[in-house]
């Protein structure tokens, strides 16, 4: 009896299909491979030393040997400057939300219309989120001083009544520093918005216009909730920045003023009692606690407001 096709074919089949499992294998591991060794080197070894070393009262220098177990946590969670500083980390997570989300939106909307010389105007906007760091801290920092900028204009245009110490005085300089973070990072939000409004179709919006609605109606019932994903996804973004929040305040306010002035963040206070006090394994403790933290807002993030993005998009691409 001679062997079907079926029959014939079938160990050939199967040799086939395994040598395509491993060529798919192999590729994989040759796009992923340097991704994971350097993402593995420089995030998950960093992390795992840190919390290693969070166990220890070490200065840095040799190994570490005094194992203090869970006090340095301890010390965290009981210290008040670091209790004041995560609250400013959260005041600047809610007032980054509440002031950079309309004005982007306003500005991306308005962009997202023809006008003259839109081009510069989206360049100009975005100019200052790709400024170095460094560079905004010493321009403002100097700006912003008693005698600097700021108050020499208040007094040129006889506003000299509202002169004051933008950045020592407590109550007043986290508002300064909201407003650099402002100007900083709204270019951002306003790419993004714009990146995100050129995948709405237009068609939607001249169907509404042909139906009687207003530019208001269109933009508040079809082009806002289209646009939600993108807003999520640059929240998502700005709280996580927020909470890592180091250079600007560094750079301007520095060790002392910033705890003094009312602009300490997590970063600030896991630098100053940490590496500048001789005490790593205290920072290592106070960096385990900030990756905690963020992990956490992530993850219930991720759960209860990117779900359902991150749901439709699986559920598009098994289609």
């Amino acid at each position: 009896m001679a062997p079907t096709p079926t029959q014939t074919a079938g160990p050939s089949t199967g040799a086939t299909a395994r040598r395509r499992r491993w060529a798919t294998r192999g590729e994989l591991a040759l796009l992923l491979g340097p991704a994971l060794v350097v993402f593995c080197g420089f995030v998950i070894l960093p992390v795992a030393m840190a919390a290693y070393y969070g166990f220890f009262s070490w200065s840095g220098y040799g190994p570490a040997v005094d194992f203090v177990g869970i006090r340095n946590y301890v010390t965290i969670l009981t210290d008040p400057d670091f209790h004041e500083a995560l609250g400013h980390n959260v005041f600047i997570v809610v007032m980054s939300l509440v002031l950079q989300g309309p004005i982007a939106l306003g500005l991306a909307l308005l962009l997202n219309r023809k006008l003259r010389f839109q081009s510069v105007i989206r360049v100009l906007i975005f100019v200052p989120y790709v400024i170095s760091e460094v560079v905004v801290g010493l321009g403002w920092g100097l700006m912003l001083q008693s005698s600097g900028a700021v108050n020499g204009l208040l007094d040129k245009v006889g506003l000299g009544a509202f002169a004051a110490d933008w950045i020592s005085e407590p109550g007043r300089a986290i508002w300064t520093l909201l407003v650099i973070i402002t100007w900083k990072y709204i270019g951002f939000a306003v790419i993004l918005f714009l990146a995100g409004l050129q995948g709405i179709p237009e068609e939607l919006s001249e169907a509404a216009a042909i139906d009687g609605a207003s530019f208001w109606q269109i933009q508040r019932h079809i082009v806002l909730p289209l646009l939600g994903p993108t807003v999520r996804i640059w929240a998502f973004l700005s709280i996580i920045g927020s909470l890592q929040l180091f250079d600007l305040v560094w750079i301007i306010w520095g060790q002392y003023v910033a705890s003094t002035a009312g602009t300490s963040t997590m970063a600030t206070y896991m630098v100053a009692n940490g590496r500048n006090a001789g005490s790593y394994g205290y920072g290592s403790a106070v960096a385990v606690v900030m990756f905690l933290i963020s992990l956490a807002v992530a993850l219930l993030y991720q759960r209860f407001v990117l779900r359902r993005d991150t749901a439709g998009a699986l559920t598009g691409s098994s289609k």
